[in-house]
């Protein structure tokens, strides 16, 4: 008996980066790939302070940490408010991603309002990217913790946290491999915040390449033309 083999066309996938953002997108990578950020280690610094500095006035915030993924800031978020395995916490509207990551880290999830809810997220878009103000404003006080996640500009795995609580950031940092306490141990050759210090440290450090990119993004993010 005949078998009949029926093929069918792939399901159309709606690209992250739309066609109308490729001039935006490629004129952020030409001028940061001119600038020398790749070749020089001072100026690799200063992108990532400066990213830190452009989150801070955008969020409001005392301190602000970088993580190479989004998943990195939830677990940061998360763990500089001693939220940890066996603990419960509440996410508003938490996607699958979340719900999935959250569980991994053995924190559970629940409905009741009564606990405090562990982060507020705003995902950064080109869509969104000049109106991100007016997007962030509802979120500030419904959370001491803001994460972003700037990956969908396209240049990268990008987030961050944003807290007014010197605590909870010196906690985040310190889950980062060459974080800010990592880097002082290195110059000053004495450990830095020797009393916080998590059983384990990950690959969390965001990469300036990225971090350039995405400040430049943030900072000519209500430009209509280029000169």
């Amino acid at each position: 008996m005949a078998h009949t083999t029926i093929i069918t066309a792939p399901e159309k996938v709606t690209p992250v980066i739309k066609k109308e953002q490729y001039f935006s997108l490629s004129f952020v990578l030409s001028r940061v790939l001119n600038s020398g950020v790749i070749m020089s280690i001072e100026k690799n610094e200063s992108e990532l302070k400066g990213l830190e500095k452009s989150i801070g006035k955008l969020t409001q915030s005392k301190y602000v940490s970088l993580f190479n993924s989004y998943t990195g800031a939830v677990h940061a978020a998360l763990w500089g408010q001693d939220i940890v395995h066996g603990s419960l916490t509440r996410l508003e509207g938490a996607s699958e991603q979340d719900q999935r990551f959250v569980n991994w880290l053995g924190v559970g999830l629940v409905t009741d309002s009564e606990v405090s809810q562990g982060f507020e997220k705003v995902t950064v878009t080109w869509d969104n990217l000049s109106r991100i103000e007016q997007e962030l404003l509802p979120k500030l006080q419904q959370s001491p913790v803001l994460v972003l996640d700037f990956t969908e500009l396209g240049f990268g795995p990008c987030a961050s946290i944003s807290v007014n609580d010197e605590s909870v950031w010196t906690k985040a940092e310190r889950l980062k491999i060459f974080g800010a306490f990592d880097l002082k141990t290195m110059w000053t050759q004495e450990e830095a915040e020797p009393d916080i210090q998590p059983g384990a440290q990950f690959n969390y450090r965001l990469s300036p390449l990225v971090a350039a990119c995405v400040k430049l993004s943030l900072l000519r993010r209500n430009s209509s033309h280029e000169d």
